[in-house]
């Protein structure tokens, strides 16, 4: 008698996320700034994860981190067959992160300012902006001259957000927010 069988063996491909603007630093500190996202993020590079086990795992600021991390575009997802049927699976997309700017010490303090301002201060900032809001988006230098920010302050503030994205030179509202 001969048996057949069929393993599939996911292998994960080497991907490089390039950093190569001084605002997409915030993205890369913000994805692991609590130890929920630190530990959610190294689930998510070691195997693929369901909404179910980051659920069960991490509750609801597991889910907002896997949000962060999709609207940053750092994992991917497929359909996985489980014990209740198809479910979303998710895994990081790239398996190493290379950094390569230049910036001036002015670029470098509002990046830092982005990267550690409290929930707060951040969702000040997110509504002022909101608030500015006409025909889903408005132009990233009209948003920094009424709040009287640098731009690179105003892009690393919008990439930390869950909230708000930049779509060329317009800042809208991410989708599913």
């Amino acid at each position: 008698m001969i048996i057949f069988y069929c393993a599939i063996v996911y292998r994960m491909v080497n991907r490089i996320k390039v950093i190569n603007d001084v605002g997409e630093l915030v993205t890369i500190f913000h994805a692991a700034d609590t130890d929920v996202k630190r530990k959610l993020l190294l689930d998510l590079s070691t195997g693929w994860v369901t909404m179910p086990q980051i659920d069960e795992r991490y509750g609801v600021e597991g889910k907002k981190s896997l949000h962060y991390l999709d609207k940053i575009r750092m994992i991917e997802s497929q359909w996985i067959t489980g014990n209740k049927g198809p479910e979303k699976a998710y895994h990081t997309y790239y398996t190493n992160v290379q950094i390569n700017l230049i910036g001036s010490m002015a670029d470098l303090s509002d990046i830092i300012f982005a990267t550690t301002l409290n929930d707060e201060q951040l969702q000040s900032y997110e509504e002022k902006i909101i608030a500015m809001m006409a025909n889903g988006g408005v132009f990233v230098g009209d948003v920094a001259d009424s709040l009287k920010i640098s731009q690179t302050l105003l892009k690393g503030i919008v990439n930390r957000s869950s909230v708000l994205t930049i779509k060329g030179y317009r800042i809208e509202m991410e989708n599913g927010a």
